[in-house]
């Protein structure tokens, strides 16, 4: 009986020393990884990249909300939620790096996207999208094409270049749609 309880009692402990040692060796080296966001800290250049691209997702959102209520064109209304859509999942991903990294991203637009909103909101119909079309759609997706382009061969970080490169595709894609649907000079808006 003795004997028994006595093996009972190694083999618990045993088992319960196997179950143990997993957790507290994850515990330990998860506590680390959580920890230390100063430790993979971005360098200046990197930060204002991550920042900048927070601020064109920002923009395209921001101005894709405007045309889905002031255009009265399905295209253009059409066009404005994929910009909604697409800039929203890049700005998470964004988000999600900028908190990986610890950088504090900006909360409002700059000042050239703030007038050019304040400039959408007293415009309508046609004349918004040839505005939102020609600025939103074609210029700042242009602008920012570059800006990504020199972001992925300038940036020192890894992740920076990796998520610089991984929006490339879909600005290009924004671009070639937006390009599609402005009216060439001296045409008439559709």
């Amino acid at each position: 009986m003795l004997k028994t309880t006595l093996i009972k009692c190694v083999l618990g402990a045993a088992v319960a020393t196997a179950f143990a040692m997993p957790v507290a060796s994850y515990a330990g080296t998860g506590a680390a990884t959580m920890n230390t966001p100063a430790a993979s800290a971005l360098n200046k250049g990197d930060q204002k990249i991550v920042a900048d691209m927070a601020r064109a997702n920002m923009a395209e959102i921001e101005a894709g909300k405007l045309a889905l209520t002031k255009s009265e064109n399905a295209e253009v209304k059409t066009f404005a939620q994929q910009m909604i859509d697409d800039h929203t999942k890049a700005l998470g991903d964004v988000t999600q790096l900028a908190q990986t990294k610890g950088v504090t991203l900006p909360t409002e637009l700059d000042s050239k996207h703030k007038a050019l909103a304040a400039k959408l909101g007293k415009l309508s119909g046609d004349a918004f999208d040839k505005v939102y079309m020609g600025q939103a759609g074609v210029g700042d997706h242009k602008a920012v094409h570059a800006a990504l382009k020199k972001f992925e061969s300038k940036a020192k970080d890894p992740d920076v270049k990796a998520l610089a490169a991984k929006m490339l595709p879909t600005v290009e894609q924004h671009l070639h749609s937006a390009s599609g649907m402005v009216p060439a000079k001296g045409s008439k808006p559709k």
